[in-house]
């Protein structure tokens, strides 16, 4: 199978295009060119494997200044729990205050990936 997409690792965005067989994706068997470097190689392979995207959302907010509190994961999380992350987010209510930076919710999806605080709200 061939899929040709664009790196973001960096501001180059080298068209990358990819070779792999659907019955053997490990890393090892994919074939990439058109990268620049050996992170869009990296890129391509876990684009593949397992694709994962830094969530980024807004959770409602008990606040006089604002009803939405911005916020985002704090690593990567698989492109295939997008939907149920979204579930979870939709359901939290935060209170103010709360500093950019606060966990708001820990091992969010993942063990590990914290769902955190984008924005400092004081009231």
């Amino acid at each position: 199978m061939k899929k040709t997409f664009t790196c973001v690792v960096c501001p180059i965005g080298c068209e990358l295009h990819i070779e792999f067989d659907p019955e053997d994706i490990s890393p090892e068997q994919i074939k990439v060119s058109g990268n620049s470097c050996p992170r869009g190689e990296k890129y391509a392979k876990s684009e593949i494997v397992n694709p994962e995207r830094t969530l980024t959302s807004t959770v409602k907010l008990n606040s006089k200044i604002l009803p939405v509190l911005p916020v985002k994961t704090d690593k990567p999380i698989s492109k295939d729990k997008i939907f149920d992350a979204m579930h979870i987010i939709n359901g939290l209510i935060v209170s103010a205050p709360v500093n950019a930076g606060n966990v708001i919710c820990k091992d969010f999806i993942n063990k590990g990936v914290n769902l955190v605080a984008c924005r400092t709200v004081s009231e």
